[in-house]
């Protein structure tokens, strides 16, 4: 097998063949998915690798003292020796990673071959395709968590053990100083604990990272902000708690702590930087300076590290062993976010250049993780946690014998009931409705009378009210538009099509698969497939134009569409996303259900990126016959720029689209769109003229069902991706 090595007299850097270790009792065999590079502790280690002798020996003053000691005891010649032949070894690196258990040690029975465990120690988590791992060092990793996201599991336990020794409580304030690796978690911790956090780090970047992961302020050491915000923070007495998270020669870290915390303060030591304690400021103040020992009670314990004897959970309540498998639990329940972290992942084959670029500065990052050949999306019994898939459940459809009957109606007027009358009801879909003879305003039902009554005033409703059932159980109605919050859009939905009715739902249909899967449910249960979903751009005129210009295409396609979102207003129900689902949950079926409309076909999986400390989103959709589509979903951008832009190439043609003003071809012939139109026409009225006919004669539904489905749970597999950090396979129900 590969694994990782250094010889610390040369500096030399090596991927090293190694026989792969035996399993031993009292601990398991794991084949590595992904390992962690701490881009402090082990990189500090590299550098002074690559020093001369005499800096070796300025870096490491323990070991020179103990070197002096063999000296007394043993003599130059015997103790040169020794020295000269420990630095010129092969030594190991790393002590974080995520696997797949190989092979079970005598002893062990609460895991299994097949499963996926964190590891920690920097004798045993090494960056090495198999390790050895004992008992005390590991811990299953809970349903649903990626392996990459697992990978942190051993410097989430220093952050946590850390934040332990600092004691925090509710409504404290709390500085960390340096926001690298084991910062940024410190910072999210306390966030989670309830304690507001001021960060401070010389790098704009990372105090940015910081804030989009929970601090309240973060700035320079240097910067009158912080001061300024501990002041304001704690009413001027100072922050409860310091939690040293820097490394490097410099002394500024604990003058700081002690200018900034207030009386009978805590310091805590979780890096490793100078602590030259100025004694007037830490006597006067009588501030308790506390070192977190590495991940926790146990740690350098051999009979608890090596023999598997663990402390009594009633006197020792946070082991090493229980700090990884509740920093898991974190992770896995959303409380602690390590995907912003992630600033590199590289092939396990390019270790050494990865190191190199490291050390080199020409790659800058907060972690940088090792993808391992054999990782869980490969390995037997590990295949949910890496590779998830999300189920399009299967539809059945009304034309099948085993379906209930189809709604039918009478002729005349279309009636149309509107369940809700928000701004998007009002602008973009009445204004359609109300002039036309064909179709009756019977019923609009809202939450408030008042919106109810402004709605039939002015787009003259027949009756208004608040009672969803009245609207339902009219046998009249022959059409239902659903136009509420996000969050009722399914239940609505299923409720209209079981009571027999066309269903218009504007997006999303669904914020998770059980309500997608419970739409479908009811569209089976009623026969009722009558529903179409509000994705109005494949309706749209110039984009339709520009198809057909394009004509048929035979090969493979590429389509890129830049969606430049923007930034949402400070108090948008858009921002509320533990009830209303994401902002990308809510628009991006949207773009998705256009790209499979251009490509006649719905997509086979999807992968998704986050740029660190943004909402920005890069999706990957991969399609039959080797069609690709990226989706660049960003929220950063300038009001100034067009909002969607979108080009597809295939057959030595494209198809552009700006913004829905300008459309172009370019092939044999070029054919650009003649004019610009006096408004961008998305296709709202084109997609409410096409259900209206198919409500009217009876025939098909403007988009199948099976495709509604497929957008939908496409939509959804992109939060999947994100967690997983891995493509998401759209598996279609038998």
């Amino acid at each position: 097998m590969k694994q990782v090595v250094q010889n610390y007299k040369s500096g030399e850097l090596a991927l090293l063949d190694v026989p792969v270790p035996g399993c031993k009792p009292g601990g398991v065999l794991v084949r590595s998915a992904y390992s962690l590079i701490s881009t402090g502790t082990e990189l500090m280690k590299v550098s002074e690798a690559g020093m001369s002798m005499l800096g070796k020996a300025r870096s490491r003053p323990d070991q020179v003292a103990k070197v002096m000691q063999s000296v007394a005891t043993n003599g130059v010649p015997a103790t040169y020796r020794k020295v000269m032949g420990k630095l010129d070894s092969y030594t190991p690196l790393g002590y974080s990673l995520c696997g797949v258990v190989e092979q079970v040690g005598a002893g062990i029975d609460e895991v299994k071959v097949g499963d996926l465990v964190a590891c920690a120690g920097n004798e045993h988590a090494l960056h090495a395709e198999v390790n050895w791992v004992p008992k005390n060092l590991y811990a299953p990793v809970p349903e649903g968590l990626a392996a990459r996201h697992a990978a942190f599991g051993t410097v989430g336990s220093i952050a946590m053990q850390g934040v332990r020794r600092g004691e925090p409580q509710l409504g404290d304030v709390a500085l960390v100083i340096g926001l690298g690796l084991i910062g940024q978690v410190v910072v999210q911790l306390l966030a989670a604990a309830g304690v507001r956090v001021i960060g401070v780090d010389p790098d704009p970047a990372r105090c940015e990272l910081a804030a989009g992961l929970g601090a309240v302020a973060c700035g320079d050491p240097g910067s009158a902000s912080v001061v300024s915000s501990v002041a304001e923070l704690t009413d001027g007495h100072g922050v409860d708690q310091v939690y040293l998270a820097a490394g490097g020669g410099s002394n500024e870290p604990v003058e700081l702590a002690a200018r900034l915390s207030r009386d009978r303060g805590r310091v805590v030591d979780i890096g490793k930087c100078r602590l030259d304690l100025p004694w007037n400021a830490y006597y006067e103040k009588e501030l308790d300076v506390r070192f977190s020992r590495s991940y926790g009670p146990g740690r350098y314990d051999p009979e608890y590290e090596l023999e598997g004897r663990d402390y009594p959970i009633g006197y020792v309540r946070w082991t090493e062993r229980r700090n990884l498998a509740c920093f898991l639990d974190l992770m896995a329940r959303g409380s602690v976010d390590v995907e912003p972290l992630v600033s590199h992942v590289a092939d396990f084959a390019d270790a050494v250049g990865t190191y190199q670029r490291l050390k080199d500065g020409e790659l800058k990052a907060v972690a940088v993780l090792f993808a391992y050949p054999d990782r869980p999306a490969e390995a037997a019994g590990a295949q949910a946690a890496q590779e998830p898939k999300v189920t399009v459940p299967a539809v059945r459809r009304a034309d099948d014998p085993a379906a209930g009957a189809a709604p039918t109606r009478r002729g005349g007027p279309v009636r149309v009931a509107f369940v809700g009358a928000g701004n998007y009801a009002t602008s973009m879909l009445l204004p359609h409705l109300a002039e036309r003879e064909d179709v009756t305003l019977a019923q609009v039902v809202t939450t408030t009378a008042l919106s109810g009554a402004n709605a039939q005033r002015k787009f003259g409703f027949a009756q208004a009210g608040t009672d969803l059932d009245a609207a339902l159980d009219d046998p009249a109605i022959d059409a239902v538009f659903v136009v509420t919050r996000h969050s009722s859009h399914a239940e609505l939905t299923r409720r209209a099509l079981l009571a027999g009715k066309a269903v218009f739902v504007e997006k999303p249909l669904a914020l998770t698969e059980g309500e997608l899967a419970a739409v479908l449910a009811a569209v089976e249960e009623s026969g009722n497939d009558r529903l179409q979903v509000g994705f109005n751009r494949r309706f749209a005129p110039l984009l339709r134009e520009a198809r057909k210009q394009f004509g048929a295409r035979s090969g493979p396609a590429s389509v890129r569409y830049l969606v430049n979102a923007g930034r949402l207003e400070h108090g948008s129900w858009y921002l509320k996303q533990d009830t209303e689902g994401s902002r990308f949950v809510g628009e991006g079926g949207h773009f998705i259900d256009t790209v499979s409309w251009l490509l006649g076909a719905d997509p086979l999986s999807v992968y998704a990126l986050t740029a660190p400390g943004t909402e920005d989103l890069q999706v990957l959709l991969r399609y039959p016959g080797g069609s690709t589509a990226t989706l660049s979903y960003l929220t950063s951008g300038p009001g100034s720029f067009p909002k969607e832009t979108l080009d597809l190439i295939a057959d030595g043609r494209a198809l552009r689209l700006d913004d829905f003003v300008r459309a172009s071809v370019y092939g044999r012939k070029r054919w650009v769109s003649s004019r610009l139109p006096k408004a961008r026409d998305k296709g709202q009225r084109a997609e409410v003229n096409a259900f209206l006919a198919a409500v009217r004669s009876g025939g098909p539904m403007p988009v199948p069902v099976e495709s509604l489905a497929a957008t939908t749970a496409a939509t959804l597999a992109v939060r999947a991706s994100l967690v997983a950090g891995a493509p998401v396979a759209l598996a279609r129900a038998q």
